[in-house]
């Protein structure tokens, strides 16, 4: 009897070991950059997270730059089609869904670089309709927002008024408004793949570059540069993006727990950014003597003055959508600064 006890037992517990692998989950988390970056470190607390609160029924495979394709839009495909779950798309992701270039305008985030997170992963903005149904149409959800730290400029030389940046082949990601933001500065913006960029501003094929300043450093690009500029013009912002068919697969309480993950997500990436570009910066200038240089308000206010046009043109880019996005986000930024104001 006791032995018939133990196989019996035997027998369940692998019954329970089949179920529980029948059931668990893989999701593929594609990152448009590489290990030691924000969107990595974002996506290892993302991955611990989700794992601990499905009790391991969900593992989450971390897929960075490289790993999945040679082209950010082969990222951007596979999350359309399914084969990866989840993954970022940022100034890149203008060519899949026009609306996103919405992230790249200039001069329009606040300063406080936390209240911009909190305003963009907002019911009030993320789950509004025309930002909904522009990643819908395209078999994608909008997931939230990540804020990585401010856009930087660098060259090799000084640059304080859109006279200084007059012809500059500054690189700057494949995204028309991007472009279109740089000759309004009176540069000549240029399109290079970011693997290629280093050697690109070595050989003096780019004049210019533009990144967060974990980027700078994370790919070396300051050894190749003399000045980096702070103009604090734009946030660099990666949309996280889910295959709709995959989320809206998922149960209530897969849902609800990927709710509360990226609702706790808001903080720890800034908190993740901001340790990351102060602590780059600092490295920058013990390993280098690139020359530093912040605008003052006087400085910002000719390129902001240039940057403004701009906002027609996404709109015209992007059609009624986008300015039904444009319009909703400025409204949160106003109610968020006249409530900080109160």
């Amino acid at each position: 009897m006791q032995m018939r006890n133990i196989v019996i037992g035997v027998t369940a517990l692998g019954m329970v070991s089949v179920a529980s692998s029948a059931f668990a989950e893989t999701w593929r988390f594609g990152l448009e950059e590489t290990e030691g970056s924000v969107q990595y470190s974002y996506a290892e607390e993302f991955k611990k997270m989700i794992e601990e609160k499905s009790d391991g029924d969900i593992t989450v495979k971390l897929l960075p730059y490289g790993s999945w394709g040679s082209s950010y839009s082969a990222l951007y495909d596979a999350i359309q089609n399914g084969a990866i779950q989840i993954g970022f798309g940022s100034g890149f992701l203008g060519g899949t869904v026009p609306e996103s270039q919405l992230m790249s305008l200039n001069f329009v985030m606040p300063n406080d670089q936390l209240q911009t997170a909190k305003i963009l992963n907002s019911d009030a903005f993320l789950k509004s309709d025309p930002w909904q149904q522009s990643y819908r149409e395209r078999d994608l959800v909008p997931l939230g927002a990540l804020p990585e730290g401010y856009q930087v400029w660098t060259a090799n030389k000084e640059i304080r008024t859109p006279q200084d940046m007059q012809g500059l082949q500054i690189r700057v990601m494949d995204n028309s408004l991007l472009r279109k933001t740089y000759q309004a500065y009176g540069a000549a913006p240029i399109t290079i793949a970011y693997g290629e960029l280093y050697s690109a501003l070595q050989q003096g094929q780019a004049e210019g570059n533009i990144q967060p300043v974990f980027a700078h450093e994370n790919m070396g690009f300051y050894e190749v540069q003399d000045y980096m500029i702070f103009a604090d013009q734009s946030q660099f912002i990666a949309n996280l993006i889910g295959n709709l068919d995959w989320y809206e697969g998922l149960s209530d309480e897969q849902r609800q727990m990927l709710d509360s993950t990226l609702d706790e997500m808001v903080q720890k990436g800034h908190d993740i950014q901001t340790q990351f570009n102060s602590e780059r910066l600092d490295t920058i200038k013990e390993k280098s003597d690139i020359n530093v240089i912040k605008l003052n308000d006087e400085e910002r206010a000719k390129f902001r003055e240039l940057a403004k046009p701009v906002r027609q043109v996404y709109v015209d880019m992007a059609g009624e959508r986008g300015k039904q996005s444009l319009d909703i986000l400025l409204e949160q930024i106003k109610q968020a600064q006249g409530n900080q104001g109160s």
